[in-house]
């Protein structure tokens, strides 16, 4: 229940540019470093969202503040080399934040973070990593613990055992996690064909493409999905079992657990052959 009421109350303070650093360039960027610095599987989630709400915040904040002064394109062109500047050195400090917050006993210290930020020929100081870290802070009003997608499929498992659904769940949470990885890395390609289906039009209008955002920003549909998706791939017989199951606790209807399915396995197979 605390989980959905976040999820509802996410979505209902939208912004307008919710999804826009969730690129596949970028999240491939925060995964492989997580890898790296070989942290816990929800800090790679959480830095993801952290970068992503705090660059639109940033954003909205020096467009206010700049285009009081001055006229739209030389705003924008401003906070344009403000954030390519900066971008790397606060997306380090998300996974810096997340790891923190994920693994208290192993943290991505500063030594770290400069000496990869090093490696790439940037030459920030210690305190310019603390400041960053602060400014990410600050812009987020120190809201930075929030839940990631992978906190609702591992609740939802859960949740499905205690019902009696009898699922391999070692290797089913193994595959939710890798079909996540694929959900965030191809994210584009499977909401694009999801609003395909929805609308059944190939050109959806700029109107249907704005209210679909809160369907790509739904992180109960997306947990859904995922588990969905993996019981189908990896024990078919009691799917429809597990869709009705899914449907009773979260109130999505079957034909949207279906049709985010379709999409992910049509991207996984990439046909598009039912």
């Amino acid at each position: 229940i605390h989980l959905a009421t976040e999820n509802e109350q996410y979505l209902s303070e939208l912004s307008e540019q919710a999804g826009s650093f969730k690129e596949t360039r970028i999240v491939e960027f925060i995964f492989l470093l997580s890898e790296k610095w070989h942290l816990d599987l929800s800090a790679r989630y959480l830095a993801v969202e952290l970068l992503e709400r705090f660059m639109i915040k940033q954003v909205e904040q020096m467009c206010g503040s700049r285009g009081r002064d001055q006229g739209q394109r030389s705003s924008w062109s401003s906070v344009r080399d403000q954030i390519t500047n900066t971008f790397v050195l606060r997306l380090v400090s998300c996974v810096q934040l997340a790891s923190k917050l994920s693994l208290h006993y192993s943290r991505v210290t500063s030594d770290t973070a400069l000496k990869f930020l090093q490696s790439l020929k940037y030459s920030y100081t210690k305190q310019e990593l603390l400041e960053s870290e602060l400014a990410v802070l600050n812009t987020l009003r120190f809201h930075i613990n929030v839940s990631t997608p992978l906190a609702y499929v591992e609740l939802l498992l859960e949740v499905l055992g205690y019902n009696g659904c009898l699922l391999p769940v070692k290797p089913l949470h193994q595959l939710c996690v890798e079909l996540l990885d694929f959900c965030y890395l191809t994210r584009e390609t499977i909401y694009d064909t999801l609003l395909k289906i929805a609308i059944e039009n190939a050109t959806p209008s700029k109107l249907q493409i704005a209210k679909f955002l809160t369907v790509k920003e739904d992180f109960m549909l997306l947990a859904v999905g995922v588990i969905s998706t993996g019981v189908f791939i990896l024990s078919p017989g009691p799917w429809e079992q597990v869709v009705e199951h899914l449907n009773c606790i979260t109130g999505i209807t079957p034909q949207s657990i279906l049709e985010f399915s379709y999409a992910v396995l049509r991207c996984i197979a990439g046909s598009s052959t039912p």
